[in-house]
Protein backbone atom coordinates (compact mmCIF):
# COMPACT_ATOMS: atom_id res chain seq x y z
CA UNK A 1 0.00 0.00 0.00
CA UNK A 2 1.52 3.56 -1.09
CA UNK A 3 1.81 6.26 1.28
CA UNK A 4 -0.85 8.11 -0.32
CA UNK A 5 -3.05 5.47 0.09
CA UNK A 6 -2.32 5.26 3.56
CA UNK A 7 -3.20 9.08 3.86
CA UNK A 8 -5.72 9.34 1.94
CA UNK A 9 -7.16 6.64 3.96
CA UNK A 10 -6.60 8.18 7.44
CA UNK A 11 -8.26 11.45 5.94
CA UNK A 12 -11.55 9.68 4.82
CA UNK A 13 -11.76 7.63 8.27
CA UNK A 14 -11.14 10.96 10.05
CA UNK A 15 -13.98 12.75 8.25
CA UNK A 16 -16.34 9.89 8.62
CA UNK A 17 -15.36 10.15 12.55
CA UNK A 18 -16.52 14.07 12.64
CA UNK A 19 -19.51 13.44 10.74
CA UNK A 20 -20.72 10.72 12.70
CA UNK A 21 -19.87 13.30 15.92
CA UNK A 22 -21.82 15.55 14.23
CA UNK A 23 -24.62 13.82 13.36
CA UNK A 24 -25.07 12.61 17.02
CA UNK A 25 -24.15 15.88 18.35
CA UNK A 26 -27.24 16.84 15.84
CA UNK A 27 -29.91 14.54 17.16
CA UNK A 28 -28.97 15.07 20.89
CA UNK A 29 -30.09 18.49 20.04
CA UNK A 30 -33.01 17.11 18.85
CA UNK A 31 -33.82 15.18 21.46
CA UNK A 32 -33.20 17.57 24.05
CA UNK A 33 -35.73 19.95 21.93
CA UNK A 34 -38.37 17.47 21.43
CA UNK A 35 -37.92 16.97 25.31
CA UNK A 36 -38.90 20.30 26.36
CA UNK A 37 -41.56 20.88 29.11
CA UNK A 38 -44.80 22.59 27.35
CA UNK A 39 -46.67 25.36 29.73
CA UNK A 40 -50.21 25.91 28.56
CA UNK A 41 -51.45 29.31 28.69
CA UNK A 42 -55.52 29.16 28.02
CA UNK A 43 -55.04 33.14 26.74
CA UNK A 44 -53.24 34.78 24.13
CA UNK A 45 -52.30 37.37 26.24
CA UNK A 46 -50.87 34.81 29.01
CA UNK A 47 -49.06 32.61 25.65
CA UNK A 48 -47.20 35.75 24.89
CA UNK A 49 -46.01 36.58 28.25
CA UNK A 50 -44.50 32.90 28.65
CA UNK A 51 -43.08 33.22 25.38
CA UNK A 52 -41.17 36.02 27.26
CA UNK A 53 -40.23 34.02 29.84
CA UNK A 54 -39.35 30.32 27.67
CA UNK A 55 -35.89 31.72 27.09
CA UNK A 56 -35.73 28.35 24.71
CA UNK A 57 -36.16 25.92 28.44
CA UNK A 58 -39.96 25.26 27.69
CA UNK A 59 -42.26 25.62 24.91
CA UNK A 60 -45.15 27.49 24.97
CA UNK A 61 -49.00 26.26 23.39
CA UNK A 62 -51.55 28.89 23.90
CA UNK A 63 -55.30 27.22 23.53
CA UNK A 64 -57.14 30.44 22.41
CA UNK A 65 -56.24 31.63 18.94
CA UNK A 66 -56.28 35.41 18.49
CA UNK A 67 -59.63 37.20 18.71
CA UNK A 68 -61.24 35.28 21.04
CA UNK A 69 -63.50 35.80 23.86
CA UNK A 70 -62.54 34.06 26.57
CA UNK A 71 -66.06 34.07 28.08
CA UNK A 72 -67.51 32.41 24.98
CA UNK A 73 -64.52 29.96 23.82
CA UNK A 74 -64.95 26.08 24.15
CA UNK A 75 -62.11 23.83 23.72
CA UNK A 76 -61.97 20.79 21.49
CA UNK A 77 -60.56 17.44 22.07
CA UNK A 78 -57.15 18.78 21.07
CA UNK A 79 -57.64 22.04 23.40
CA UNK A 80 -58.66 19.51 26.67
CA UNK A 81 -55.41 16.86 25.52
CA UNK A 82 -53.13 19.54 25.58
CA UNK A 83 -54.30 20.96 28.94
CA UNK A 84 -54.34 17.27 30.34
CA UNK A 85 -50.75 16.16 28.97
CA UNK A 86 -48.90 19.54 29.45
CA UNK A 87 -46.15 20.04 32.49
CA UNK A 88 -47.74 23.05 33.51
CA UNK A 89 -50.88 25.26 32.91
CA UNK A 90 -51.64 29.35 32.97
CA UNK A 91 -54.49 30.08 33.55
CA UNK A 92 -55.87 33.57 34.26
CA UNK A 93 -58.36 32.86 37.00
CA UNK A 94 -61.74 34.58 38.11
CA UNK A 95 -63.45 32.49 36.25
CA UNK A 96 -62.32 34.71 33.19
CA UNK A 97 -61.80 31.48 31.07
CA UNK A 98 -65.33 30.06 31.46
CA UNK A 99 -65.60 27.59 28.85
CA UNK A 100 -62.52 26.06 30.09
CA UNK A 101 -63.44 25.36 33.66
CA UNK A 102 -64.19 21.86 33.50
CA UNK A 103 -61.08 20.90 31.50
CA UNK A 104 -59.13 22.86 34.04
CA UNK A 105 -60.62 21.11 36.97
CA UNK A 106 -60.21 17.57 35.39
CA UNK A 107 -57.40 18.30 34.39
CA UNK A 108 -55.75 19.12 38.12
CA UNK A 109 -58.00 16.47 39.58
CA UNK A 110 -56.11 13.87 37.53
CA UNK A 111 -52.66 15.68 39.02
CA UNK A 112 -52.12 18.46 36.81
CA UNK A 113 -50.12 21.71 37.61
CA UNK A 114 -52.45 24.94 36.72
CA UNK A 115 -51.55 28.15 38.60
CA UNK A 116 -54.20 31.49 38.22
CA UNK A 117 -52.20 34.34 37.73
CA UNK A 118 -54.18 36.43 39.12
CA UNK A 119 -54.10 35.27 42.61
CA UNK A 120 -50.61 36.96 42.19
CA UNK A 121 -52.17 40.45 42.45
CA UNK A 122 -53.90 43.08 44.40
CA UNK A 123 -57.26 41.80 42.65
CA UNK A 124 -60.66 43.88 42.99
CA UNK A 125 -64.28 42.83 43.37
CA UNK A 126 -66.62 42.43 40.22
CA UNK A 127 -69.02 45.45 39.88
CA UNK A 128 -72.20 45.50 37.33
CA UNK A 129 -70.12 48.66 35.39
CA UNK A 130 -68.76 51.02 38.20
CA UNK A 131 -65.49 51.31 39.79
CA UNK A 132 -65.40 54.21 42.08
CA UNK A 133 -62.80 57.02 43.19
CA UNK A 134 -63.53 59.95 45.31
CA UNK A 135 -63.00 62.23 41.86
CA UNK A 136 -65.50 64.80 42.31
CA UNK A 137 -67.61 62.58 40.09
CA UNK A 138 -71.94 62.02 40.96
CA UNK A 139 -72.70 58.78 41.90
CA UNK A 140 -75.85 59.13 41.15
CA UNK A 141 -75.27 59.17 37.00
CA UNK A 142 -73.68 55.82 37.34
CA UNK A 143 -75.54 53.06 35.63
CA UNK A 144 -74.83 50.10 37.86
CA UNK A 145 -76.11 47.30 39.25
CA UNK A 146 -74.41 47.02 42.50
CA UNK A 147 -71.17 49.44 43.21
CA UNK A 148 -69.06 47.20 45.42
CA UNK A 149 -65.75 47.64 43.36
CA UNK A 150 -63.12 47.36 46.23
CA UNK A 151 -59.68 45.96 46.77
CA UNK A 152 -60.16 41.81 47.62
CA UNK A 153 -56.44 41.76 49.06
CA UNK A 154 -57.99 38.92 51.55
CA UNK A 155 -58.94 36.54 48.56
CA UNK A 156 -55.74 35.04 48.06
CA UNK A 157 -55.78 31.80 49.33
CA UNK A 158 -59.49 31.91 50.97
CA UNK A 159 -61.49 30.50 48.50
CA UNK A 160 -60.83 27.21 46.07
CA UNK A 161 -58.54 27.92 43.61
CA UNK A 162 -61.11 27.87 40.40
CA UNK A 163 -64.12 29.29 42.19
CA UNK A 164 -66.23 26.10 43.24
CA UNK A 165 -66.91 28.19 46.66
CA UNK A 166 -69.25 30.80 44.33
CA UNK A 167 -67.00 33.55 45.52
CA UNK A 168 -65.41 33.98 42.18
CA UNK A 169 -68.00 34.97 39.66
CA UNK A 170 -67.46 36.62 36.17
CA UNK A 171 -70.98 37.28 35.78
CA UNK A 172 -70.53 40.32 38.64
CA UNK A 173 -72.45 37.76 41.61
CA UNK A 174 -71.50 39.67 45.09
CA UNK A 175 -68.00 39.00 46.39
CA UNK A 176 -67.26 38.02 42.72
CA UNK A 177 -63.58 38.51 41.54
CA UNK A 178 -62.96 41.13 38.55
CA UNK A 179 -60.76 38.90 36.36
CA UNK A 180 -59.45 41.32 33.78
CA UNK A 181 -56.23 42.38 36.06
CA UNK A 182 -53.71 42.46 32.83
CA UNK A 183 -55.55 46.02 31.85
CA UNK A 184 -52.67 47.00 34.01
CA UNK A 185 -48.99 46.51 32.86
CA UNK A 186 -47.65 47.38 36.76
CA UNK A 187 -50.49 44.26 38.05
CA UNK A 188 -49.14 41.86 35.07
CA UNK A 189 -45.16 42.48 36.01
CA UNK A 190 -46.34 41.18 39.54
CA UNK A 191 -48.18 38.33 38.17
CA UNK A 192 -44.89 37.30 36.14
CA UNK A 193 -43.03 36.83 38.88
CA UNK A 194 -45.44 34.85 40.25
CA UNK A 195 -45.40 32.70 37.43
CA UNK A 196 -41.63 32.46 36.90
CA UNK A 197 -42.15 31.20 41.05
CA UNK A 198 -45.01 28.67 40.41
CA UNK A 199 -42.66 27.29 36.98
CA UNK A 200 -39.08 27.20 38.87
CA UNK A 201 -40.92 25.50 41.96
CA UNK A 202 -42.81 22.73 40.10
CA UNK A 203 -41.12 22.04 36.78
CA UNK A 204 -37.90 20.22 37.77
CA UNK A 205 -35.97 20.40 34.06
CA UNK A 206 -36.01 24.40 34.26
CA UNK A 207 -33.14 25.97 35.58
CA UNK A 208 -34.08 28.51 37.97
CA UNK A 209 -31.55 30.91 37.07
CA UNK A 210 -32.29 31.21 32.75
CA UNK A 211 -36.29 31.56 34.14
CA UNK A 212 -35.59 34.56 36.82
CA UNK A 213 -33.35 36.10 34.21
CA UNK A 214 -36.08 36.04 31.75
CA UNK A 215 -38.77 37.27 34.13
CA UNK A 216 -36.43 39.83 35.81
CA UNK A 217 -36.00 41.33 31.82
CA UNK A 218 -39.56 41.24 30.90
CA UNK A 219 -40.77 43.24 34.19
CA UNK A 220 -38.77 45.66 33.33
CA UNK A 221 -39.79 45.59 29.84
CA UNK A 222 -43.47 45.76 31.74
CA UNK A 223 -42.30 49.05 34.44
CA UNK A 224 -41.29 50.76 31.21
CA UNK A 225 -44.57 49.93 29.72
CA UNK A 226 -46.56 51.17 32.43
CA UNK A 227 -44.41 54.80 32.62
CA UNK A 228 -45.02 55.24 29.31
CA UNK A 229 -48.66 54.46 29.34
CA UNK A 230 -48.96 57.12 32.20
CA UNK A 231 -47.20 59.59 30.34
CA UNK A 232 -49.56 59.01 27.48
CA UNK A 233 -52.54 59.80 29.31
CA UNK A 234 -50.92 62.66 30.72
CA UNK A 235 -52.94 65.05 28.44
CA UNK A 236 -55.76 63.87 29.93
CA UNK A 237 -57.76 66.46 32.17
CA UNK A 238 -59.11 64.69 35.97
CA UNK A 239 -62.58 65.90 34.81
CA UNK A 240 -62.20 64.08 31.79
CA UNK A 241 -60.53 60.92 33.19
CA UNK A 242 -64.42 58.85 32.63
CA UNK A 243 -64.89 55.98 30.66
CA UNK A 244 -68.13 53.98 29.32
CA UNK A 245 -67.25 50.81 27.69
CA UNK A 246 -68.76 48.01 26.09
CA UNK A 247 -68.79 45.49 29.08
CA UNK A 248 -66.50 45.70 32.43
CA UNK A 249 -63.10 45.28 31.64
CA UNK A 250 -61.39 48.70 32.47
CA UNK A 251 -61.53 48.30 36.52
CA UNK A 252 -57.55 47.51 36.74
CA UNK A 253 -56.73 50.27 34.68
CA UNK A 254 -58.90 52.82 36.12
CA UNK A 255 -57.34 52.04 39.27
CA UNK A 256 -54.05 51.98 38.08
CA UNK A 257 -54.12 55.33 36.22
CA UNK A 258 -57.12 57.30 38.29
CA UNK A 259 -59.96 56.63 36.05
CA UNK A 260 -63.31 56.28 36.40
CA UNK A 261 -65.73 53.45 34.77
CA UNK A 262 -69.16 55.57 34.94
CA UNK A 263 -70.95 53.20 32.64
CA UNK A 264 -70.86 49.79 31.00
CA UNK A 265 -73.35 48.84 27.93
CA UNK A 266 -73.37 45.35 29.42
CA UNK A 267 -73.66 45.78 33.00
CA UNK A 268 -71.28 42.95 34.17
CA UNK A 269 -68.28 41.30 33.75
CA UNK A 270 -68.95 38.73 31.23
CA UNK A 271 -69.54 39.23 27.40
CA UNK A 272 -72.37 36.58 27.52
CA UNK A 273 -75.42 38.83 28.77
CA UNK A 274 -78.57 39.94 27.38
CA UNK A 275 -78.91 44.30 27.86
CA UNK A 276 -82.21 45.44 27.96
CA UNK A 277 -84.01 48.47 26.53
CA UNK A 278 -84.01 50.69 30.04
CA UNK A 279 -80.46 50.15 30.20
CA UNK A 280 -79.71 51.66 26.96
CA UNK A 281 -82.04 54.71 27.61
CA UNK A 282 -80.07 55.25 31.00
CA UNK A 283 -76.59 55.24 29.59
CA UNK A 284 -78.20 57.52 26.36
CA UNK A 285 -78.77 59.88 29.21
CA UNK A 286 -75.67 59.49 31.09
CA UNK A 287 -73.88 60.14 28.11
CA UNK A 288 -75.87 63.64 26.78
CA UNK A 289 -75.24 64.52 30.74
CA UNK A 290 -71.29 63.82 31.42
CA UNK A 291 -70.67 65.14 27.73
CA UNK A 292 -68.75 62.58 26.93
CA UNK A 293 -68.74 61.91 23.05
CA UNK A 294 -66.85 58.37 23.12
CA UNK A 295 -67.53 54.36 24.21
CA UNK A 296 -64.71 52.27 24.24
CA UNK A 297 -65.62 48.56 22.63
CA UNK A 298 -64.02 45.44 22.32
CA UNK A 299 -62.34 44.25 19.61
CA UNK A 300 -62.87 40.52 19.91
CA UNK A 301 -66.35 40.94 20.74
CA UNK A 302 -69.42 42.70 18.99
CA UNK A 303 -69.65 46.46 19.02
CA UNK A 304 -73.23 46.19 17.92
CA UNK A 305 -75.22 47.64 21.48
CA UNK A 306 -72.06 49.99 21.60
CA UNK A 307 -72.82 51.41 18.14
CA UNK A 308 -76.95 51.45 18.87
CA UNK A 309 -76.27 53.65 21.70
CA UNK A 310 -74.12 56.20 20.00
CA UNK A 311 -76.33 56.90 16.84
CA UNK A 312 -79.18 57.04 19.52
CA UNK A 313 -77.52 59.99 21.05
CA UNK A 314 -75.68 61.59 18.02
CA UNK A 315 -72.42 62.50 17.75
CA UNK A 316 -70.50 60.10 20.23
CA UNK A 317 -67.78 57.89 18.51
CA UNK A 318 -67.22 53.93 19.11
CA UNK A 319 -63.11 53.49 19.57
CA UNK A 320 -62.27 49.64 19.52
CA UNK A 321 -59.65 48.75 21.73
CA UNK A 322 -57.92 45.29 22.64
CA UNK A 323 -59.41 44.28 26.07
CA UNK A 324 -59.33 40.46 26.54
CA UNK A 325 -57.43 38.66 23.36
CA UNK A 326 -54.21 39.76 21.51
CA UNK A 327 -54.75 40.75 18.14
CA UNK A 328 -53.88 38.99 15.17
CA UNK A 329 -49.66 38.74 13.84
CA UNK A 330 -48.84 42.48 11.95
CA UNK A 331 -51.58 43.99 14.50
CA UNK A 332 -51.36 46.86 16.62
CA UNK A 333 -52.37 44.33 19.43
CA UNK A 334 -50.11 41.53 18.46
CA UNK A 335 -48.41 41.07 21.58
CA UNK A 336 -49.21 42.56 25.05
CA UNK A 337 -46.85 45.08 25.36
CA UNK A 338 -48.50 46.78 21.85
CA UNK A 339 -51.81 45.72 23.19
CA UNK A 340 -51.26 48.02 26.33
CA UNK A 341 -49.38 51.11 24.21
CA UNK A 342 -52.51 50.92 21.61
CA UNK A 343 -55.34 51.02 24.12
CA UNK A 344 -53.32 54.07 25.90
CA UNK A 345 -53.45 56.21 22.66
CA UNK A 346 -56.53 55.22 21.59
CA UNK A 347 -58.13 56.33 25.17
CA UNK A 348 -56.06 59.83 25.16
CA UNK A 349 -56.53 60.20 21.35
CA UNK A 350 -60.65 59.65 22.47
CA UNK A 351 -60.74 61.54 26.37
CA UNK A 352 -57.76 64.07 25.25
CA UNK A 353 -58.61 68.04 24.59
Amino acid sequence: MSKFQTVGGLVFLALFLIAGCGSQESTADEAAAIERPVVVATTTILGDVLSNLAAQQFDVVTIMPPGTDPHLFQPSAQDIAAIESASAVIANGALFEEGLLDALNAAEDDGALVFEAITAVDQLEASGSTHDHEDGHDDDHHVDDEDHDEHADDAHGDEDEHGDDGEHDAHGNEGALDPHFFTDPARMAVAVNGIADFLIANVDTLNAEKLTAAAEEYIEVLTALDREVETTLASIPESGRVLITNHQVFSYFADRYDFEVIGTVIPVGSTDDGVSGRRLVELSELLESEGVSVVFADISSSDELAQTLANEVGDVAVVKLYTESLGEPGSSGATYVEMIRNNALEIASGLGE
